[in-house]
């Protein structure tokens, strides 16, 4: 059987993907992809006419959005990574959909600025927007871990793996996160986890 192919490099949103298939430890094979020139590219359509990276083809199935792939990944390979209860993978679905609706479009709103926006153009009012609409769900998220090390269970698993996956960027983007001491705690854990590392070296 062919290995599973996952298309991305590291610094971009494919990142979660591949932090995720570094995680489960199968053979696979990584292909770097570029979010701008090759990801337009008529052979990549091919594979994705959405544009955007990252994709897994494994076998039959391809799959584009990042935390989708991730959930694939974990419950087909992963072990204990994937919630055994119905109760518990629905906590993990409802935390993926959490943080793609809560946390990601705000996150962005700053990258954009901070990162894509020339300073001279950059619109302080929306940085400040963003960073105010951000207490809430980080307060929900902190309040969560207050006497927990892990979104389910007493281990890590592809809850914590898709929430700190998304929650990379405020890294990059230095948001001060010492009013949630608990989600400071847990970010640093998920982010010092060796098949992140692996990930992080894989095309950028």
């Amino acid at each position: 059987m062919a290995k599973p192919k996952l298309y991305g490099i590291s610094s971009s949103r494919a990142i979660r993907s591949i932090w995720a298939i570094e995680e489960v430890g199968i053979d696979y094979d990584h292909i770097p992809t570029h979010y701008v020139e090759d990801s337009k590219a008529p052979d990549y359509l091919a594979v994705n006419p959405n544009g955007r990276i990252p994709t897994l083809v494994d076998g039959d199935l391809t799959l584009f959005e990042s935390t989708a792939i991730n959930l694939y990944l974990t419950k087909t390979y992963g072990g204990d990574l994937y919630p055994k209860s119905a109760a518990d993978e629905a906590q993990a679905i409802q935390w993926t959909v959490w943080v793609m609706t809560e946390i990601e479009p705000l996150q962005m709103q700053i990258v954009m600025q901070k990162i894509f926006t020339p300073e001279e153009k950059r619109k302080p009012e929306i940085i400040e927007r963003a960073t105010k609409g951000l207490d809430r769900p980080l307060k929900v998220l902190d309040a969560h871990l207050a006497d927990r090390t892990h979104l389910i269970g007493d281990s890590f698993t592809v809850a914590d793996l898709n929430v700190a996956g998304v929650m990379l960027i405020l890294n990059a983007i230095e948001l001060d996160l010492s009013a949630y001491p608990n989600v400071s705690r847990w970010m640093k854990d998920c982010h010092a986890r060796p098949a992140l590392e692996r990930a992080q070296n894989k095309g950028s």
